[in-house]
Parts: structure tokens; C-alpha cells; sequence
């Protein structure tokens, strides 16, 4: 239940993190962004946790989570069929 609540503290941070890492603009709400963040964050953290020994704050499961919401942020992109870019 804390990793839960952790993951959703982290999502404010890594949400945002993973759309500047991205290129264009992203129509995403804040909501969305959070959520899409939490989403990364638990994914970063079970994957470091399951490939190393975690103890206490982890770097390389905060990176993994800002590239997991990445990869969210572009499926949820792309399901939701909102385009990155503008055509004029």
C-alpha cells in the first residue's frame, strides 16, 4: 500500500518529467499526466526491484519511471489518436 501512495507522489514529479523528455507538445490533460507518472513510477520501480536489490531512495528506478511514463504518455498518445504536432 505504500509503494502505491509513493508511486502516486512520484507521479506529480515524473508525469511532467517524462513530457518534457518528449519531443512536441503533448495534448494531455494534468490528470492524465499524473496518472500516466504514478503508472510509470510503479512500472520503474518493479522493474529496478526485480532486477536489483532496492533499498531505500533509487535513482535508477526514478529514471526507469520518467522512461516508462515516456513510453505511457506516447501509448496513450496514440490510442487516444490526439496528434503530438500541428498541421497548418
Amino acid at each position: 500500500m505504500a509503494s502505491i501512495l509513493v508511486a502516486l507522489l512520484l507521479g506529480i514529479i515524473i508525469g511532467p518529467l517524462a513530457r518534457l523528455v518528449l519531443p512536441g507538445k503533448q495534448n494531455i490533460s494534468l490528470i492524465m499526466t499524473i496518472v500516466l507518472g504514478a503508472l510509470g513510477a510503479l512500472a520503474g520501480s518493479w522493474i529496478v526491484g526485480a532486477l536489483t536489490s532496492m533499498s531505500g531512495f533509487n535513482w535508477l528506478a526514478l529514471i526507469v519511471g520518467v522512461v516508462a511514463a515516456a513510453v505511457l504518455v506516447l501509448i496513450y498518445g496514440a490510442v487516444t489518436g490526439r496528434s503530438s504536432s500541428t498541421t497548418r
